[in-house]
């Protein structure tokens, strides 16, 4: 019966390849005892075809191939029947996309948390090191957390001795990739606690409360004090 056939695969299948070369697909339609108008689809969205590139035969060229091309699945189907199908899932390999440098400052005694986000395919795997050196993990202190791109230590309560540069080191078969985190630590600031403040000011307002009441009391009396008036005697000669 009719059917097609994506490069030479009249079944769904998975294309590996690497990012950057192009990639061609070619659909083809097999048995047909008239003309077949092809569709081409990426995911959802349907593909722009040339005249001259839609009837029996129709190829289509992704380029360059990147790692957002990974998972993406392309199908070619008939225009009058669409259950007639083949779909192709790219499986688009790259190292670990990961470089570049941070610094980052905090308080002695705070928590701090350095993120490496890191897509590779395959997957990767992360190592930690502090000034080159492979970072010893002190157990009550330091915790890593790691998914498919996403790589984390975080240090706990940090001490003056967690100065320094911690580098996320991520590898693959295709290579590696790794980014530089600066801590600096700085000393633990004093924090005055909110009650004494808040006292401390409630005292000052008074203070200068009662100094106005004070003061407007005693202009208040000089102003109301009685006059005095001398008594003047005449004497006649």
């Amino acid at each position: 019966g009719l059917e097609l056939s994506v490069n030479n695969n009249a079944a769904d299948f998975t294309l590996s390849t690497t990012s950057g070369p192009p990639v061609s697909l070619s659909c083809l339609v097999q048995n047909n005892s008239q003309a077949e108008e092809l569709l081409w689809y990426r995911e959802d969205g349907a593909v722009d075809l040339r005249d001259g590139n839609k009837v029996n035969v129709s190829n289509i060229c992704i380029s360059p191939v990147s790692e957002d091309d990974n998972g993406i699945t392309f199908t070619c189907m008939l225009k009058r029947d669409q259950s007639v199908r083949v779909s192709v899932i790219l499986d688009v390999q790259y190292p670990p996309l990961l470089t570049g440098e941070k610094s980052l400052t905090i308080e002695e005694g705070k928590s701090v948390t350095l993120t490496c986000d890191a897509k590779s395919n395959p997957q990767g795997q992360a190592n930690w090191y502090k000034n080159n050196d492979t970072l010893t993990l002190e157990q009550d202190r330091y915790q890593v957390y790691q998914t498919s791109d996403v790589f984390q230590l975080s240090i706990k309560k940090a001490q003056k001795s967690d100065n320094g540069t911690y580098t996320c080191v991520v590898k693959s078969a295709l290579g590696e990739g790794r980014k530089d985190f600066h801590l600096i630590v700085e000393d633990k600031k004093t924090v005055f606690p909110m009650e004494a403040i808040i006292a401390a000011a409630v005292v000052v307002a008074l203070t200068v409360l009662f100094g106005i009441v004070a003061r407007r009391e005693k202009i208040f009396k000089v102003r109301k004090a009685p006059m005095s008036y001398e008594k003047f005697s005449i004497v006649l000669l």
